[in-house]
């Protein structure tokens, strides 16, 4: 049995209708995190869905649970010596909200539905449709070789779309049954939807409210205007003291004091692309002197989520009392994270608003992380997958959105390898969310080979091995 068959089974699979099945009976299962109502949901995806299928490839499986968590997690295990490399994977079952309305005629959040070769359904991108590849990858080398060669533990969260809630704790308990050599996991988008892509970590998030209490209510904008203050029109004023009109920010606190030679290097030949569907990159927008690549993957950006001032559905001619913004900060490895919101009050303050009132929101915030891409077992991965895809990976330091990456770096202490299976058009978190059906059999090939490879013995595994 070879590598080349492992690839070719995971690729029948696709081409059998035997994955459309799968992934469409996954998807049918409406696990919106967000949503209280959903709660069986979560429930019914682990023990219909991922214990099943795991078990059927000899994992053992656990349900975990810790108070702080919405919903349960669900841990597997195959362990095959004691003296194998180990690699711990990760996903997560839940979705954000479908959407239902806003779908496109013809298509809904809950049914697979396959368009000009793109199969839609809430969750194919984020994060069913990853997990998914993977398990069929490991699913592959098993059906050729019999075994894995390694071991394999996989955890699957059904809270990430809420800030996954009690993963960080539950990670602490369980550290040492997760104990691992490195983290193979898949999420995010690649760079392009035509070029494979790994990444070693991601950018760091946190939410925040801006809010002006002006007054108890509205008063009439013929009688009082010019003599009494409008908060909106404040809030507007103290958001441009934070960010440029061309989106560069002005709290040196919250970027890096430069971008790292060795990022650099890393994005010189990644060239951001959303593909037919996606936005226009604007380039005079966010930090100027940087490449597209480098404004996304090794700098930070501020961004206003919402604002509400007066009520947008039926204007009034009143001052509105009050004015609202939810911002996000988006940032690398560099800035200290603690001073983020200490920092903002500072320079508020010194710009002419003590009356704006900051609150971080009740979204965990996610730490910044990226590992060396010298590191052994980066290059390996960008190896196996190069030597499958007969491609140029892609190698970003990090991320441009967000993940729990650090809980594994930081908690469990260990490497972590992406390969992303979707592509930055996905339209994820919105409605119509789809993937290439392209890239779903190449992701299927990539990770069957990358599994061959991890069991094939030639892996950094001594030369790293604590």
């Amino acid at each position: 049995m070879t590598r080349a068959q492992a690839i070719a089974h995971a690729e029948r699979h696709f081409d059998s209708g035997e994955f459309k099945d799968v992934l469409a009976r996954r998807i049918a299962v409406p696990t919106e995190s967000q949503n209280p109502k959903r709660a069986g949901a979560l429930v019914e995806y682990l023990d219909r869905e991922m214990r099943p299928a795991f078990e059927a490839m000899g994992f053992t499986c656990d349900t975990l649970t810790h108070p702080l968590a919405r919903a349960p997690f669900l841990l597997a295990e195959r362990i095959e010596g004691p003296d194998l490399p180990t690699v711990l994977g990760y996903g997560h079952g839940d979705v954000i909200r479908g959407l239902d309305p806003e779908w496109q005629k013809g298509l809904s959040p809950w049914q697979l539905s396959e368009r000009d070769g793109r199969w839609y359904g809430r969750g194919i991108a984020d994060n069913k449709g990853q997990h998914s590849i993977n398990m069929q990858g490991l699913a592959s080398v098993l059906q050729t070789r019999g075994r894995l060669g390694f071991n394999a533990k996989y955890l699957i969260e059904m809270g990430e779309e809420t800030g996954s809630p009690g993963l960080r704790e539950l990670c602490e308990a369980h550290r040492a049954r997760l104990r691992a050599d490195l983290l193979i996991a898949s999420d995010g988008p690649r760079l392009r939807a035509e070029r494979p892509t790994v990444f070693l970590g991601s950018r760091g998030s946190i939410n925040f409210d801006l809010t002006i209490e002006a007054r108890a209510g509205g008063h009439h904008s013929g009688n009082w205007g010019g003599l009494i203050s409008n908060p909106g029109i404040q809030l507007a004023h103290a958001i441009a003291s934070i960010v440029s009109s061309t989106g560069q920010i002005r709290i040196p606190e919250w970027v890096p004091a430069e971008l790292p030679d060795a990022v650099r290097r890393a994005l010189a030949d990644c060239e951001v692309d959303g593909g037919s569907d996606g936005p226009a990159i604007e380039p005079d927008w966010g930090e100027p002197g940087l490449s597209p690549a480098e404004r996304v993957f090794g700098w930070c950006s501020f961004e206003v989520l919402a604002y509400k001032t007066g009520n947008p559905e039926t204007p009034v001619n009143a001052i509105p009392p009050r004015a609202w913004a939810r911002c996000q900060l988006r940032f690398v490895v560099g800035p200290d994270a603690n001073e983020f919101l200490p920092a903002l009050r500072r320079h508020l303050d010194r710009h002419g608003f003590p009356f704006v009132t900051i609150a971080a929101t009740r979204e965990e915030m996610f730490q910044a992380t990226r590992i060396d891409p010298d590191d052994p077992w980066v290059q390996w991965a960008v190896a196996s997958v190069a030597q499958t895809s007969g491609k140029k990976p892609a190698l970003l330091p990090n991320l441009g959105g967000s993940l729990p990456n650090d809980i594994f770096t930081d908690v469990l202490g260990l490497r972590t390898v992406w390969v992303p299976h979707s592509y930055p058009g996905c339209s994820q978190h919105a409605p119509n969310e789809h993937l290439p059906a392209a890239v779903l059999r190449e992701g299927l090939g990539i990770m069957a080979g990358l599994y061959w490879d991890l069991g094939s013995g030639e892996t950094p595994y001594r030369e790293t091995a604590t």
